[in-house]
């Protein structure tokens, strides 16, 4: 999880997400798959009321041992362990979330989930890219290369390749090689639905937008 956060800092798009929900003070948040906590925490340092889910254990491990965790409620789990009862001003889910959810059936009890946790009045913010870039096209082991220095002084290299799918779907390797010899590999399947889809699904899901 510490490489994790070296290759994924604060970007724009979670300037995106912190100034949304800061347009509501003091909302009650809810964070769908909040891996090592980079939005959460800011979230709540930003004087709203948290609540972090994830089903990465070892992500939720590393969220926790973080300055400041203290103050987000951190659940492992889908939205199937939204803590029942509660219910918030706005859910998130960032940094491919959505898409990671490739499959259809799964994709649209999250969203109804989602929907039954929201006050009347809740938001909820998806980001998914726009497959009509295709993106995954210039996901290449030539394009992605890069290299990064941890807290103990080694240089991690970090590249992926990914492989076009059907039904819109791509699967996407990750590669980090510590000292050029020590090489760790993740892969997962992207989900890259339109705009037009993504309306319709949470329409579906009863969420009005």
């Amino acid at each position: 999880m510490a490489l994790y956060d070296t290759a994924n800092t604060w970007a724009m798009d979670d300037e995106f997400f912190l100034g949304f929900i800061n347009e509501r003070p003091a909302s009650r948040v809810l964070g769908l798959g909040c891996g090592t906590g980079r939005s959460t925490l800011a979230v709540a340092a930003a004087g709203h009321c948290v609540v972090g889910i994830d089903p990465d254990s070892e992500a939720l491990a590393a969220a926790r041992g973080k300055p400041e965790a203290g103050n987000v409620d951190w659940v492992s789990g889908t939205s199937a362990q939204i803590p029942e009862g509660e219910l918030f001003d706005v859910a998130i889910t960032t940094s491919h979330v959505a898409q990671a959810l490739s499959d259809d059936v799964a994709w649209a009890r999250t969203l109804g989930d989602l929907h039954r946790t929201l006050l009347p009045g809740g938001r909820l913010v998806v980001d998914s890219r726009d497959p009509v870039a295709r993106a995954w096209e210039r996901w290449t082991p030539v394009n992605t290369l890069g290299t990064c220095t941890l807290l103990d002084g080694i240089t991690l290299e970090t590249w992926i390749e990914c492989t076009e799918l059907e039904d819109g779907c791509i699967t996407m390797t990750g590669h980090r090689r510590l000292r050029r010899n020590i090489e760790e590999t993740y892969t997962s399947v992207l989900a890259f639905r339109s705009e037009a889809q993504l309306r319709e699904d949470i329409a579906t899901a009863g969420v009005q937008h």
